[in-house]
């Protein structure tokens, strides 16, 4: 239809934290219910090389190290979900990055408790997303099915 949203993917990490505290059927569950559609998902530790590659963009800045060092102390949960404006509603539904600006409601909101434990990381645009989600998933990883729910929107 003319003017309606189109379909995109975003890369969803629940971090260390969000996995040690046992959150990740809770994170997992309100993208489900929001109508996302997870096509790829994965539990994982992350490599420090792999770190460093997605995480890139902060390699100059002060807290880099603390970064990586964060999300390879234990695994995460990566997912690609998929639906429409996927991005900004994974986004809206994450909350401010700074946990203390999170509203209630949003994951961080609900769930973080300080500002690099905060739960999940999400892809920030659509440009990002397509360069952080061959980081970790191939092609042949996605599954490809029809929600019952797809019908309505």
């Amino acid at each position: 239809m003319p003017g309606e949203a189109a379909k995109e993917r975003t890369l969803v990490l629940v971090k260390p934290d969000g996995v040690r505290r046992g959150l990740m059927g809770e994170v997992l569950s309100r993208y489900e219910r929001r109508g996302l559609k997870v096509v790829a998902a994965k539990l994982m530790q992350i490599p420090k090389d792999l770190a460093e590659k997605h995480y890139e963009e902060h390699k100059a800045k002060p807290f880099f190290p603390e970064l990586v060092k964060f999300i390879t102390s234990a695994p995460v949960l990566a997912l690609a979900v998929e639906g429409r404006n996927a991005v900004a509603v994974v986004r809206a539904m994450n909350g401010a990055t700074k946990p203390w600006e999170s509203a209630p409601g949003t994951i961080r909101g609900d769930l973080a408790l300080a500002l690099t434990p905060n739960v999940v990381h999400a892809s920030d645009s659509v440009p990002t997303a397509q360069r952080e989600l061959p980081l970790y998933f191939s092609e042949k990883e996605y599954v490809s099915y029809h929600r019952v729910d797809e019908d309505y929107f």
